[in-house]
This record gives C-alpha cells, sequence and structure tokens, in this order.
C-alpha cells in the first residue's frame, strides 16, 4: 500500500524541522572556532567523524552496495554544489552576527520556491510569489544595502542559500532512486574531498592572511587544535551525519514548495545561540528581517495547506464518483 501525500508531506515536515534544528548547533560551535582554524580543516574532521556513521546509516536502510549508483555523478554534482553552499554559509560566521548571517541563509526557501516551478514542474501559486516579495523585504531589512552598515560578507551567506536550494532541488529529483542516506553519504564524500583540496590550493598558493575575517577563515593555515577545540570540531560530525539526513530525506518525502518553509523554524535557534554563546544582540533591523522572512514562510505554509486541502478534497470526491 503507498502512502498517503498528506502523510509523505507531514513526515517530510517533521524531519525538515528536526534536523534544522540539529544543524543549528553546529552553527555556533563552528562560529566558536573560526578566529582560530581553518574552516577546511572543520570541515575535513566533521566529515571523517561522519563518514563511518553514514555508512552503517546505508547498510541499515539499503546496504553498502547502493553506493554504486548509476547515478553518480548526479551525486557528486550535487555534493559539490552543496561543499560550495556550505563553505560559503560558514565563511560569514566570522564577520557577522550569528542570527544576521543564519536570517540571510533562510532566503534559501525564496529559491527553492522560484526553482520549483520550472525545474519541478510543481505550481507554484501567487500566494507563494507573494510570500517571496516579502520575504525580500526581509532580507533588504537585514543587508542594509548603501548604508554605512553593510557588510559585504552577508553576501556570502545569500550565495550559500542559492546554492543549497539548487541541491535541494537536485534531491528532490534523485530521491525518487536513491536513498536518502546514499545521498548524504555523497554529500559527505564531497565535503571530505573538497576540503583537502581548497586546503591544498590555498598552501600551494601561499595564502595564509587577506585580511578579511571571513577570507582569512578560508586561507588560515592548519593548526593541532586543542583537545577541547578537536572535540568540538568532532561533535559537528555527528550532529552533520544526523541532520543531513533528516534534511535529505525531508526533501525526498515532500513537495519541495511546501515542506521548505520549514526552513524557518532555524530562526528561532540562531539569535538564542548568538546571545547565549557570543552575547550578541540583533539589531532592530536584523529583527525586523527575521520576522517579515518568517511571515513570508508562515504566509506560504497557508497557501500550500489550503491547496493540498483542496486537491485531497477534488480526489476523494472523484474515488466517490467513481464507485460502481
Amino acid at each position: 500500500m503507498s502512502v498517503r501525500p498528506q502523510t509523505r508531506n507531514l513526515a517530510g515536515m517533521a524531519a525538515l524541522a528536526l534536523g534544522i534544528f540539529v544543524f543549528s548547533t553546529q552553527d555556533a560551535i563552528i562560529k566558536s572556532i573560526s578566529g582560530d582554524y581553518a574552516v577546511t580543516q572543520a570541515i575535513v574532521i566533521r566529515s571523517l567523524v561522519s563518514l563511518p556513521i553514514l555508512a552503517a546509516m546505508v547498510h541499515a536502510e539499503s546496504g553498502l552496495r547502493s553506493l554504486v549508483s548509476a547515478n553518480f555523478w548526479a551525486l557528486s554534482a550535487r555534493g559539490v554544489i552543496l561543499l560550495g553552499s556550505y563553505t560559503a554559509y560558514y565563511m560569514a560566521f566570522p564577520a557577522l552576527p550569528l542570527a544576521e548571517a543564519i536570517a540571510l541563509f533562510f532566503v534559501s526557501p525564496i529559491f527553492v520556491t522560484l526553482l520549483a516551478g520550472p525545474l519541478l514542474g510543481e505550481s507554484v501559486s501567487l500566494r507563494s510569489w507573494l510570500a517571496v516579495a516579502i520575504g525580500f523585504a526581509g532580507v533588504l531589512f537585514i543587508l542594509r544595502p548603501g548604508s554605512a552598515l553593510f557588510e559585504p560578507a552577508a553576501l556570502l551567506s545569500l550565495i550559500s542559500a542559492a546554492a543549497y536550494a539548487s541541491a535541494m532541488i537536485f534531491a528532490r529529483k534523485l530521491g525518487v532512486s536513491e536513498p536518502a542516506t546514499v545521498m548524504a553519504f555523497y554529500q559527505n564524500g564531497a565535503y571530505l574531498l573538497g576540503a583537502i583540496v581548497i586546503a591544498a590550493i590555498c598552501a600551494g598558493l601561499g595564502l595564509t592572511k587577506l585580511g578579511h575575517p571571513s577570507l582569512d577563515f578560508l586561507v588560515r593555515p592548519w593548526a593541532l587544535p586543542t583537545s577541547k577545540d578537536f572535540l568540538l570540531m568532532a561533535a559537528c560530525g555527528v550532529i552533520a551525519a544526523i541532520a543531513m539526513s533528516l534534511l535529505t530525506q525531508a526533501y525526498r518525502l515532500a513537495e519541495a514548495n511546501l515542506v521548505t518553509v520549514f526552513e524557518y523554524t532555524g530562526m528561532i535557534w540562531a539569535p538564542l545561540w548568538g546571545f547565549l554563546f557570543f552575547g550578541e544582540i540583533p539589531r532592530w533591523t536584523t529583527l525586523i528581517g527575521m520576522a517579515l522572512i518568517v511571515a513570508a514562510g508562515l504566509y506560504s505554509l497557508m497557501g500550500a495547506a489550503a491547496s493540498t486541502n483542496v486537491i485531497a478534497r477534488e480526489r476523494s470526491d472523484e474515488a466517490i464518483q467513481t464507485e460502481p
């Protein structure tokens, strides 16, 4: 018996909300070490720890043979896109308050909405387009373009959001034939190999300091971490293994322009961790921007839920009419 679309959508929503919470703890850890280590070093340690965990999860879900996939290049390409997304995302942390960096990343649902129509053939309603406009207004409040307070590193969060949205569209297409854990395993492999390559290129070019916190986080030479810092970076591996699978599973189960709204639950955790761990108090413009982005998500969710109910009623009526 096949699982009903409503059940799949609900399961996808729950998986995404939980995945976002799990990932939010990693954001606080990465920001805490961003002034002393290279982002590539943090990614490599995280990926090495994640590797056996993800392998065990693949074995439990579909068997290790499923890693030999006919979609090898598509899975690898998605992993490389996500490597670029998360590297840019982490690079924003040293230069921006945590709440601001994360809030800007959460325009990714806007990009998913924009891409879901042409790439997935999903219907995007007028309500969804209005939600996109509201979310964009929130981005402008946070960015403050043209003001003396504008920080170029904020663009890194936006670049990260666009790349992440593309990868999630990939997940929706690949999810027809690929288990969530296999996609997460390939993603982790791209992180591991890609970060090593980036670090080697920076070392080969003699890049050690470029004068901006975000760029320095990328090119800084690797250093022997303290026991505490190593454990923090290693903990990110466990966090990432669980969260990557949850997020990938969410987009496999549910319609992209419906489940993506629950990305906004990260807005709850970003200012909380920023205040508790770094003593950051968001600017009033950031709070307004976050409120607009959340409002856009909730507005879109209401429309998507109403649309789902209408479709369910129509299918029910059709079933009744066709009964003998």
